[in-house]
């Protein structure tokens, strides 16, 4: 439950702006380049703070709107699976078990507005507007109210075709300059009247491109190196229009910026899933061939240990899963088992993980029964994969980039110095003056 001090005004307007898959190594290099003259503005005084685990969007973004331990709101990847009939869902807005910053919020009637923030698909109700971001699938169910539809118009661009874009360049460009547009066009319908105590508005291009073009973000020489610098050049203007609005706004006021983690180059993909098949730890009905890459229906009953994205391990335990075979007194010793062998694991001589974190130290909160009993933490420049049709650990899959839980960066004007992503949640709530009770 939360409370509210007495609230004289004085706090101002917070605007918050995401970038996401932003890594702050990254972004000084570019501003010094005297290219990305609104980036400067921001990295003059930007930190460095430490995604969640795992360092994934929806984990990290759910972390800052509720401000809370992926322990307590339940959102640990992109992918949840039901423990009786393993049938396999994305997560949205409807998993987080935790009240909102939005929710918070509107108990005392501070008005929020939201553009494309992660993981809040479907639209619901907030004391506000909000347009939903990554998944989104539906633009009649990606906003609220209703009649932002008719303002954004039927050609708003919710997400870009990465599955196409993965293999062409020219093409993964041109559709994220028409989400550029899109997030421009929402950003002018919802910021104008000012009716509004906190805005959001994320970014997401930068992560996408980083996924397929970092090595031409990075290679002067690379053939996609000057498309991608011209894309990061336009996506410095919209940041320079934001950071421009903010500046014309009354005092008080504040702005944060943060990305939800940060980004490296690709060493190589690695499949968690494959090497627990080399352990003979995960066993499918069909062979991998036979299987999607997210088959989880292929579990089958003599499987020990199976993972989801990116490398989250679940023990298959007889009093957790419908088909599970491992008994309760044997969980420990085969959790001990696995991060032995997942420690040895190299490529090219290197270490892939950094650490195994077991779920029940990692988290805390209600949610926590639900945690995997395994994250793995990769050495960076490592893409964990948990895909049910591959045989290989390692390889290639059309990317050159791969998200990090260090380097990921934040700026505040008030110089707030967050560690990790649900802290900055947590910072906007005590700039409004609500506290936990």
């Amino acid at each position: 439950m939360a409370s509210i001090e007495k609230n004289t005004n004085t706090t101002g307007k917070l605007v918050v702006l995401g970038l996401d898959g932003l890594p702050l190594s990254l972004a000084k290099r570019l501003a010094a380049t005297g290219r990305f003259p609104s980036l400067a503005r921001l990295t003059a005084s930007a930190t460095e703070m430490q995604a969640e685990l795992p360092e994934l969007s929806p984990v990290n973004w759910t972390s800052f709107y509720t401000a809370a331990d992926p322990g307590e709101h339940g959102v640990y990847g992109f992918t949840r699976i039901h423990s009786h009939n393993y049938s396999m869902g994305l997560c949205n807005f409807e998993q987080p078990q935790h009240p909102t910053i939005f929710d918070r919020l509107a108990e005392h009637d501070i008005r929020s507005r939201s553009i494309n923030l992660p993981n809040t698909y479907p639209a619901r109700p907030i004391n506000g507007m909000l347009i939903s971001g990554f998944v989104a699938e539906e633009l009649s169910q990606a906003v609220y109210p209703k009649f932002l539809l008719n303002m954004l118009g039927a050609d708003y661009l919710l997400e870009a075709d990465t599955t196409t874009g993965s293999t062409d360049p020219a093409f993964l460009l041109d559709q994220l300059r028409k989400t550029l547009a899109a997030r421009k066009r929402a950003f002018s319908l919802l910021w104008k009247d000012g009716v509004w105590d906190l805005f959001i508005f994320v970014l997401t291009e930068t992560d996408r491109l980083f996924h397929f073009l970092y090595d031409a973000v990075e290679e002067t020489d690379h053939p996609w190196h000057k498309e991608c610098l011209n894309l990061l050049e336009e996506w410095d203007v919209l940041i320079g229009e934001f950071i421009d609005a903010f500046d014309a706004l009354p005092e008080p006021k504040r702005l944060i910026s943060l990305a939800d983690h940060g980004f490296t180059r690709l060493i190589t993909e690695v499949d968690v899933n494959a090497l627990l098949r080399q352990m003979e730890l995960f066993k499918t009905h069909l062979p991998p061939e036979a299987c999607s890459e997210l088959d989880s229906q292929q579990i089958s009953t003599n499987c020990k240990a199976f993972a989801l994205d990116p490398g989250r391990i679940y023990i298959h335990a007889t009093s957790r899963f419908g088909r599970g075979c491992v008994a309760d007194t044997d969980v420990l010793s085969l959790e001990q088992h696995i991060i032995e062998r997942l420690m040895a694991v190299t490529f090219n001589g290197q270490p892939v993980f950094k650490k195994i974190h077991k779920g029940r130290e990692l988290y805390t909160g209600e949610m926590t029964q639900f945690a995997p009993n395994l994250v793995c933490e990769p050495v960076a420049g490592f893409d964990l994969k948990a895909k049910f049709n591959r045989r290989e650990a390692f390889g290639f899959f059309g990317r050159t980039g791969t998200h990090t839980v260090q380097d990921t960066f934040f700026y505040d004007s008030q110089n707030a110095q967050p560690q990790r992503v649900r802290d900055v949640g947590t910072e906007i709530l005590r700039h409004f003056h609500v506290t936990e009770r």
